[in-house]
Parts: structure tokens; C-alpha cells; sequence
């Protein structure tokens, strides 16, 4: 099994203000993007395979779920295809959400 680098809300807080060069993505539902996202393009687990044409290679890639498990999935997926930028964000929006935004919904 492929290793997963992670990165964590701090860090992603940082790249945000700082606005680093870097994708988002987020691998949630649809329906759950609505609810709450935080920005990222959304490209659901299920379609990331057949969507890595929307993966950039150029810059470092944060993938992002509800708590970090669909995204690592995503993110091994995508090694096995060749990219090697791709940054797991450690307890998804759950962990931004707390240690974050206390503004975005909780669910």
C-alpha cells in the first residue's frame, strides 16, 4: 500500500492566507459540497479516476473529504496513475471545521 502525505488544517490555513499556489479538491458528494465546502473544485470519489485529467501536476494538490478516509483512497488512486503532488488533508473539513472555521456546519 502506497504512503499517504498528509498536511493539516493549520498548515492548509497557512497556504490559504498566504495564497500559495495549490489546488483544492474535494471528494465529497455532491450534495454534501453544497452543504459546506471549503472552496476546492469538487470531483467525488467515484469520478476521480475518470476526471485526473482536472488533477493538476504543476503544483501541490490538497484532496480533502469529510474526515480523511475517502481522500486517501482518492490519493492512492491517483499515485498508482503517476502523481506524486498530492497532500491528504488530515480529518477533512470535520478538523477545519473545529480548528478552523467554528462558522461552517457541522454534520
Amino acid at each position: 500500500m502506497s504512503q499517504v502525505k498528509e498536511i493539516t488544517v493549520q498548515q492548509l490555513k497557512e497556504w490559504k492566507d498566504a495564497e500559495k499556489d495549490f489546488q483544492l479538491i474535494d471528494v465529497r458528494e455532491s450534495h454534501e459540497y453544497e452543504f459546506v465546502n471549503l472552496g476546492g473544485d469538487l470531483i467525488p470519489l467515484a469520478d476521480i479516476i475518470a476526471q485526473s485529467d482536472k488533477v493538476k501536476k504543476e503544483v501541490d494538490v490538497v484532496v480533502h473529504c469529510r474526515s480523511g478516509a475517502r481522500s486517501a483512497n482518492a490519493i492512492m488512486y491517483l499515485q498508482d496513475m503517476g502523481f506524486n503532488n498530492l497532500l491528504n488533508l488530515k480529518g477533512g473539513i470535520l478538523a477545519y471545521a473545529q480548528e478552523i472555521d467554528s462558522s461552517l456546519p457541522q454534520y
